[in-house]
Protein backbone atom coordinates (compact mmCIF):
# COMPACT_ATOMS: atom_id res chain seq x y z
CA UNK A 1 0.00 0.00 0.00
CA UNK A 2 1.48 3.91 -1.33
CA UNK A 3 2.31 5.55 1.90
CA UNK A 4 0.62 8.84 2.27
CA UNK A 5 1.06 11.56 4.05
CA UNK A 6 1.55 11.37 7.87
CA UNK A 7 2.77 7.90 7.87
CA UNK A 8 5.89 6.48 9.90
CA UNK A 9 8.33 6.63 6.90
CA UNK A 10 9.03 2.31 7.10
CA UNK A 11 12.76 1.83 8.61
CA UNK A 12 14.99 -0.47 6.86
CA UNK A 13 18.86 -1.62 6.83
CA UNK A 14 21.10 -1.32 3.44
CA UNK A 15 23.94 -1.33 1.79
CA UNK A 16 24.94 2.14 0.21
CA UNK A 17 27.90 3.68 -1.12
CA UNK A 18 28.83 5.44 2.27
CA UNK A 19 28.56 1.78 4.27
CA UNK A 20 25.45 0.23 5.84
CA UNK A 21 22.87 2.29 7.12
CA UNK A 22 20.20 1.76 9.73
CA UNK A 23 17.46 4.23 8.38
CA UNK A 24 15.75 5.08 11.41
CA UNK A 25 18.73 5.41 13.35
CA UNK A 26 20.58 7.22 10.39
CA UNK A 27 17.93 10.29 9.96
CA UNK A 28 18.29 10.73 13.69
CA UNK A 29 17.26 14.53 14.44
CA UNK A 30 17.79 15.84 11.07
CA UNK A 31 14.77 16.12 8.09
CA UNK A 32 15.51 13.67 5.07
CA UNK A 33 14.98 13.75 1.58
CA UNK A 34 14.45 9.76 -0.09
CA UNK A 35 14.59 9.97 -4.27
CA UNK A 36 15.07 6.98 -6.13
CA UNK A 37 16.17 6.32 -9.02
CA UNK A 38 15.49 4.52 -11.98
CA UNK A 39 18.98 3.37 -12.87
CA UNK A 40 22.92 3.78 -13.02
CA UNK A 41 24.41 4.90 -16.00
CA UNK A 42 21.64 6.63 -17.00
CA UNK A 43 21.71 10.27 -18.31
CA UNK A 44 18.92 11.90 -16.24
CA UNK A 45 19.61 10.36 -13.34
CA UNK A 46 23.29 11.80 -13.66
CA UNK A 47 22.67 15.24 -13.69
CA UNK A 48 19.96 14.97 -10.84
CA UNK A 49 22.51 13.58 -8.50
CA UNK A 50 25.18 15.90 -9.69
CA UNK A 51 22.82 18.79 -8.89
CA UNK A 52 21.56 17.37 -5.71
CA UNK A 53 25.50 17.20 -4.60
CA UNK A 54 26.17 20.44 -5.67
CA UNK A 55 22.91 21.38 -3.01
CA UNK A 56 24.76 20.31 -0.31
CA UNK A 57 25.05 23.48 2.06
CA UNK A 58 21.46 24.28 1.04
CA UNK A 59 20.45 21.07 2.83
CA UNK A 60 22.65 21.11 5.37
CA UNK A 61 21.61 24.95 6.80
CA UNK A 62 17.83 23.38 6.82
CA UNK A 63 18.79 20.57 8.83
CA UNK A 64 18.22 17.49 6.13
CA UNK A 65 19.84 14.50 4.39
CA UNK A 66 19.84 13.07 1.16
CA UNK A 67 19.56 9.96 0.23
CA UNK A 68 19.27 8.41 -3.54
CA UNK A 69 18.43 4.77 -4.28
CA UNK A 70 18.40 2.72 -7.52
CA UNK A 71 18.44 -1.20 -7.67
CA UNK A 72 21.46 -1.61 -8.65
CA UNK A 73 24.41 -3.38 -6.84
CA UNK A 74 26.57 -1.43 -5.13
CA UNK A 75 29.89 -1.75 -7.29
CA UNK A 76 27.86 -0.10 -9.84
CA UNK A 77 26.77 2.44 -7.94
CA UNK A 78 30.47 3.25 -7.61
CA UNK A 79 31.65 3.39 -10.97
CA UNK A 80 28.82 5.63 -11.64
CA UNK A 81 29.52 8.05 -9.12
CA UNK A 82 33.06 8.36 -11.06
CA UNK A 83 31.08 9.45 -14.08
CA UNK A 84 28.85 11.61 -12.20
CA UNK A 85 31.40 13.74 -10.58
CA UNK A 86 33.32 13.82 -14.34
CA UNK A 87 30.44 14.68 -16.24
CA UNK A 88 28.99 17.21 -13.31
CA UNK A 89 32.11 18.78 -11.89
CA UNK A 90 31.03 17.47 -8.31
CA UNK A 91 32.04 15.57 -5.57
CA UNK A 92 29.29 13.35 -4.29
CA UNK A 93 28.80 13.81 -0.82
CA UNK A 94 25.55 11.54 0.34
CA UNK A 95 25.18 8.00 -0.08
CA UNK A 96 23.21 6.03 -2.50
CA UNK A 97 21.82 2.74 -1.80
CA UNK A 98 22.08 -0.39 -3.23
CA UNK A 99 18.68 -2.03 -3.37
CA UNK A 100 18.78 -4.41 -5.61
CA UNK A 101 16.83 -7.41 -3.92
CA UNK A 102 14.52 -4.13 -4.25
CA UNK A 103 13.37 -4.64 -0.36
CA UNK A 104 13.25 -0.56 0.06
CA UNK A 105 11.84 0.10 -3.68
CA UNK A 106 9.17 -1.97 -2.39
CA UNK A 107 8.47 -1.00 1.34
CA UNK A 108 8.11 2.76 -0.30
CA UNK A 109 5.62 1.49 -3.41
CA UNK A 110 8.52 3.58 -5.80
CA UNK A 111 7.82 0.49 -8.35
CA UNK A 112 4.68 1.42 -10.24
CA UNK A 113 4.29 -1.62 -13.01
CA UNK A 114 2.22 0.42 -15.50
CA UNK A 115 5.45 2.60 -15.62
CA UNK A 116 8.08 0.19 -15.30
CA UNK A 117 7.67 -3.12 -14.43
CA UNK A 118 11.35 -3.34 -13.14
CA UNK A 119 12.94 0.20 -12.08
CA UNK A 120 11.88 2.72 -9.98
CA UNK A 121 9.86 5.71 -10.56
CA UNK A 122 11.62 8.85 -10.02
CA UNK A 123 10.08 9.14 -6.06
CA UNK A 124 10.81 12.10 -3.81
CA UNK A 125 9.55 11.51 -0.26
CA UNK A 126 10.32 14.26 2.59
CA UNK A 127 10.59 12.63 5.85
CA UNK A 128 10.55 14.95 9.22
CA UNK A 129 12.52 14.25 12.51
CA UNK A 130 9.34 12.41 13.95
CA UNK A 131 10.17 10.10 11.06
CA UNK A 132 6.71 10.84 9.51
CA UNK A 133 6.00 11.67 5.69
CA UNK A 134 5.70 15.24 5.16
CA UNK A 135 5.58 15.05 1.25
CA UNK A 136 5.94 12.90 -1.42
CA UNK A 137 6.76 13.48 -5.01
CA UNK A 138 6.40 11.11 -8.02
CA UNK A 139 7.89 11.69 -11.24
CA UNK A 140 7.90 9.49 -14.55
CA UNK A 141 11.21 8.30 -15.35
CA UNK A 142 11.28 10.37 -18.51
CA UNK A 143 11.34 13.54 -15.84
CA UNK A 144 14.33 15.08 -14.37
CA UNK A 145 13.01 16.46 -11.27
CA UNK A 146 13.40 20.13 -9.96
CA UNK A 147 15.42 20.08 -6.68
CA UNK A 148 14.87 23.67 -6.24
CA UNK A 149 11.07 22.93 -5.58
CA UNK A 150 11.84 20.24 -3.30
CA UNK A 151 13.97 22.96 -1.33
CA UNK A 152 11.37 25.03 -1.56
CA UNK A 153 8.60 22.33 -0.46
CA UNK A 154 10.99 21.97 2.33
CA UNK A 155 11.21 25.70 3.13
CA UNK A 156 7.01 25.60 3.93
CA UNK A 157 7.47 22.39 5.54
CA UNK A 158 9.41 23.83 8.10
CA UNK A 159 7.94 27.14 8.19
CA UNK A 160 4.46 26.13 8.62
CA UNK A 161 5.31 23.37 11.52
CA UNK A 162 6.17 25.83 13.79
CA UNK A 163 3.82 28.46 12.76
CA UNK A 164 0.10 28.73 12.02
CA UNK A 165 0.26 29.49 8.54
CA UNK A 166 0.03 28.34 5.04
CA UNK A 167 1.94 29.20 2.15
CA UNK A 168 0.46 30.39 -0.51
CA UNK A 169 0.87 30.10 -5.06
CA UNK A 170 4.48 30.12 -5.99
CA UNK A 171 5.41 31.44 -2.44
CA UNK A 172 9.53 31.71 -2.32
CA UNK A 173 11.59 32.21 1.61
CA UNK A 174 10.86 35.31 2.78
CA UNK A 175 7.58 36.60 1.04
CA UNK A 176 3.98 36.85 2.78
CA UNK A 177 2.82 33.68 4.37
CA UNK A 178 -1.43 32.82 4.74
CA UNK A 179 -2.62 33.02 8.44
CA UNK A 180 -4.60 29.74 9.61
CA UNK A 181 -8.38 30.62 9.08
CA UNK A 182 -8.91 28.81 12.43
CA UNK A 183 -6.90 32.14 13.99
CA UNK A 184 -9.30 34.69 14.86
CA UNK A 185 -8.24 38.44 14.55
CA UNK A 186 -7.49 39.20 17.56
CA UNK A 187 -5.29 36.35 18.17
CA UNK A 188 -3.62 36.84 15.04
CA UNK A 189 -2.91 40.87 16.36
CA UNK A 190 -1.04 38.39 19.13
CA UNK A 191 0.87 35.77 17.32
CA UNK A 192 1.88 37.98 14.24
CA UNK A 193 2.78 41.76 15.77
CA UNK A 194 4.31 42.76 12.63
CA UNK A 195 0.79 42.71 11.38
CA UNK A 196 -1.80 41.33 8.61
CA UNK A 197 -3.54 42.44 5.75
CA UNK A 198 -7.16 41.54 5.92
CA UNK A 199 -8.38 41.07 2.43
CA UNK A 200 -11.21 38.44 2.99
CA UNK A 201 -12.28 36.93 6.34
CA UNK A 202 -10.49 33.45 5.56
CA UNK A 203 -7.96 35.45 2.93
CA UNK A 204 -5.49 37.35 5.19
CA UNK A 205 -1.33 37.49 4.80
CA UNK A 206 1.51 38.45 6.71
CA UNK A 207 5.04 38.96 6.22
CA UNK A 208 6.90 35.47 7.59
CA UNK A 209 7.15 35.12 10.80
CA UNK A 210 10.76 34.13 11.23
CA UNK A 211 12.38 36.48 8.56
Amino acid sequence: MALRLGDEAPDFTADTTEGEIHFHEWLGNSWAVLFSHPADFTPVCTTELGYTAKLKDEFAKRNVKVLALSVDPIQLHHDWIKDIEETQNVTMNFPIIADSEKKVAMLYDMIHPNASEKFTVRSVFIIGPDKKVKATITYPPSTGRNFNEILRVIDSLQLTAKYSVATPVNWESGEDVVIAPAISDADAETKFPKGFKRIKSYLRMTPQPDK
